[in-house]
């Protein structure tokens, strides 16, 4: 018995544990043996890799368990951040809250980033003590009205043509839809329609979307345009072709008024091709072709009533070779330039109607109101046409389509030279001037600018070309000794 017991005594005093005795160790020297003994324990545990052994800390916990892992970074965590925010003490008051279990794990492979993946899975901390930090990024909420409030299709694409992002998703109809689109190809921005295209192209199945863009030919160019960029051929191709078949079903239902030889059922059959899906310049064109039509009608029944009764003298004089019924737009300007040049204004057969109504450029007017008036020989009229006062009261004369096309057209009316040099004179270019001026025998004008020019030679070689005798051979003989009696003097 007395060696068991020996044995026993010699287990406890060499086991790192230490049993309970009734021997009186509170003494000074034994607590601190104690105390030396602690630390030298904790030195091993950081420097020994040996994890054979279980190390105890002071609270009696396994060294390297889970929870005390928890409770030593807890406990750090809260020191180091003590001074910056006192709400994180709190926080470490729910570390502790964690299970204890029992590791074979060292706290120096736990320093050494080797924790297990089972481990680290329960290394979670209670979201109640942590306070976040990073501000909550959210856009500002003027941006959130682009997506939610009920804009209308107009205000969605001024929106859109300052950039603002806008859904297009709440305009669901087919009404809407179209709505839109007007008011985007109303706009002039070539971005905002073809985005709307995009949204009608993805919302819209084909046929309903190529059928109305029949009527809608700035943006049909602008979905052309779209796909031929993208490089959609099937789709392009479908739209191509159905639009030369439209284009070609329209011309030729327009083109059966030629067929009609009724004027009346004509007018009428002009009356319904405005209709058409054409374009809006076709459909303009064909709305001056009805309306110069309607007009043509008037006044072919009031002159051949005129022309009837022998009421008009310029009927008498000038009789009508043909009817004024279905000629173009410039031939029925003539002909009101000719039998009904003084009417007023607010006639149907007046010149200054017809250049307002079918909006005739001014250069095409005067072209067409000189050859009238040059054809009747009315130079009064010819002189008026280009005669213009400005705010001082001061007249001179302006022609738009230039003083050397006047020439030629009074020329080819047979204009007396007289009528002819005073246009030539107005002739701005010298050498044009000189040209027209010998070229239709304007000799006093060949005379003044070779004189104005003061060169003898040409005016000399001249007076080879005038009748002897004639009052411009006088003219050039006083022109060159008056130069000869200033070069001596």
């Amino acid at each position: 018995m007395s060696r068991v017991r020996a044995d026993e005594e010699e287990y406890w005093h060499s086991s790192k544990f230490r049993a309970f005795t009734f021997d009186d160790e509170d003494d000074e020297l034994s607590q601190l043996k104690e105390s030396k003994r602690a630390v030298n324990s904790l030195r091993d545990i950081v420097d020994d890799d040996d994890d054979d052994l279980e190390r105890v800390s002071w609270s009696g916990e396994p060294v390297g368990s889970i929870s005390w892992s928890i409770k030593e970074t807890a406990s750090s965590s809260t020191s180091s951040l003590e001074g910056r925010d006192s709400s994180l003490q709190k926080g470490s008051s729910s570390y502790a809250a964690f299970p204890k279990q029992v590791s074979s794990y060292s706290l120096s492979n736990l320093f050494k980033g080797e924790v297990p993946h089972t481990q680290c899975g329960q290394m979670t901390f209670s979201d109640t003590g942590v306070k976040n930090y990073a501000p909550e990024l959210r856009r500002p909420k003027a941006e959130y009205k682009d997506y939610s409030s009920d804009w209308s299709p107009k205000d969605t694409v001024r929106r859109m043509q300052r950039g603002k992002i806008c859904s297009l998703e709440r305009f669901r109809s087919l009404q809407d839809k179209l709505v839109l689109l007007d008011e985007a190809v109303a706009g002039h921005d070539g971005n905002v329609i073809t985005a709307v295209l995009i949204f009608l192209k993805r919302t819209l199945r084909r046929e309903i979307l190529f059928r109305e863009l029949e009527v809608r030919q700035v943006a049909l160019c602008h979905l052309i345009h779209f796909l031929k960029e993208t490089g959609e051929q099937k789709l392009l191709l479908d739209l191509l072709r159905l639009c030369f078949f439209s284009l070609s079903l329209q011309l030729s239902q327009y083109r059966e008024h030629l067929n009609i030889q009724d004027v009346e059922k004509r007018r009428e059959f002009l009356k319904g091709c405005i209709g058409l899906p054409f374009s809006s310049e076709d459909t303009s064109h064909i709305q001056d072709h009805y309306t110069l039509l309607e007009r043509q009608i008037i006044i072919e029944a009031n002159d051949r009533h005129l022309e009837t009764a022998g009421q008009s003298e310029i009927f008498r004089k000038y009789p009508r070779k043909a009817s004024i019924l279905n000629m173009p737009l410039v031939t029925t300007l003539f002909y009101s330039c000719f039998y009904h040049y003084t009417e007023p204004e607010g006639t149907f057969s007046s010149p200054t109607n017809l250049k307002k109504t079918f909006k005739i450029p001014d250069k095409q007017y005067v072209l067409t109101a000189l050859a009238a008036r040059a054809k009747l020989r009315a130079w009064d009229d010819v002189d008026a046409l280009f005669t213009t006062k400005n705010w001082l009261g001061y007249t001179k004369k302006k022609a738009p389509i230039g003083f050397h096309r006047v020439v030629e057209i009074l020329q080819r009316n047979n204009a007396p030279v007289q009528v002819l040099q005073e246009y030539v004179r107005l002739v701005e270019d010298v050498e044009t001037r000189l040209n027209l001026a010998t070229k239709y025998k304007c000799h006093d004008v060949v005379i003044e600018t070779y004189k104005d020019l003061k060169d003898r030679i040409h005016l000399t070689a001249y007076k080879c070309k005038v009748e002897r005798g004639s009052a411009e051979e006088e003219k050039i003989n006083s022109i060159l000794n008056n130069t000869v009696r200033n070069t001596y003097q």
